[in-house]
This record gives structure tokens, sequence and C-alpha cells, in this order.
């Protein structure tokens, strides 16, 4: 059984989570398969999407086998997040911060991955033990803004999503990022056009990290 640091670094090693939304659990898995098949190992299932904790619950049945993280993800308030744990959430990610949710994964020794835009927001998220802060919405705010916050910060680990492309990955984790969600520009389309992309997504990352690594 993985426990919450195997997940964080598990998280931070593969770079990426797929943000999937979709309309029913057959899409679900559609989508879900194209992305584990082009590499991607970590995947977020949204409760936008209906019946989200059965199909948290599913994905984990039928990819036990495979080295996934499934988790959930636009999880409002510590109701949902307790849900989503039981049908087998392996981490819980919100649009905002929410300090019963923050609680209860502590207590349960879940990542809670809140999104946050300000100093005052991370910095709270921090103190009430978040150990990976999203950035959200990241296209309203770049790159740039990942080397300001780590100026006062240098502690933080950041995931942006929102916002993020093949054509910026490269930029968010020059500036020090740790992973990236990744949603519309990967996670829609064509079970084909989606593995491509994953795939595309795996290959710039590592080569990103090897670089980052070796200077």
């Amino acid at each position: 059984m993985l426990n919450k640091y195997n997940i964080i670094n598990k998280l931070i090693e593969t770079g990426i989570v797929a943000v999937i939304r979709a309309n029913s659990l057959d899409e679900a898995k559609r989508i879900s398969m194209a992305c584990i098949q082009g590499g991607i190992t970590a995947i977020e299932i949204t409760y936008t999407t209906p019946n989200a904790s059965f199909i948290i619950n599913e994905l984990n049945k039928e990819f036990s086998h495979k080295n996934l993280l499934i988790g959930a993800g636009t999880v409002l308030d510590s109701e949902t997040a307790r849900i989503a744990i039981l049908s087998g959430a392996k981490y819980i990610v919100s649009p905002a911060f929410d300090e019963n949710t923050a609680k209860l994964c502590n207590r349960y020794q879940i990542p809670y991955m809140p999104g946050c835009m300000t100093i005052t927001e991370m910095i709270t998220s921090l103190e009430l033990g978040c150990d990976i802060i999203k950035l959200f919405p990241g296209s309203n705010f770049g790159p740039d803004f990942i080397k300001g916050v780590k100026a006062p910060l240098p502690q933080i680990n950041i995931m942006p999503t929102g916002g993020v492309s093949l054509d910026n990955v490269q930029e968010w984790f020059k500036n020090g990022v740790i992973a990236v969600g990744v949603g519309g520009k990967l996670a829609s389309g064509k079970s084909e056009d989606i593995t491509n992309t994953a795939i595309e997504f795996i290959k710039k990352i590592k080569e990103i990290k090897e670089v980052i690594n070796n200077v």
C-alpha cells in the first residue's frame, strides 16, 4: 500500500497529471486508457464528471495491475473528499483551498493539492500540511509567475493546471514547477490523438528534467 510520501514522489517522478472531464464511465475509461498507453501514470477524475466516485472505483479495479495513481479533482469540500477516498482516490485536487478538506486529507494521509492564486493562500496551505500547491488557473499567470513565488518560498512545490501546453511546458519546469496538470490540451479528442499527445508530453518532460538535473 502506498503512503502519502510515496504518492507525492510518484507524482513528482511522472511530472504530469491527466485531468479528465468526461460525460460517462465509458468515456472516462477510454480517455484514461489512451493516456496510460501514452505513458501517463497519474489520472485525475474530476467531480464535474457524472458518477465520478463510481468511475474512480472502476478504474482502480480495472487498472490495479498497472503502476497507476487515480485521484479525484474539482473536490470542493471535505464530504466529497471523504467519498472520493473511500472510492479509492490516491490524492485529492481542488480548484480552491478548503481548510476542512486539508484536515481530512491529513487525517487519512492522502495528498491534498488545493488551487491557490496568492502568496497568502499558498502559505496557509503549507501551514495546514499541503505538500503540493496547484496554481490555478495557470493560464492567468504563466511560467514567469513561478519564479516570483519561489523567491520568497523556495521550498514550495507547485503544479500549474490550466494553460499548460507542449509549447510552454519547458518554461514551466525551467521556472521551478514539480509537475503539471493538463486537461483540454491532452484529455480530449480521439483516443489515438490523446495517446500521441501523452507520448509527446512524457518525452518532453523527461528531456527537460534531464537538462535541469545536469545544470
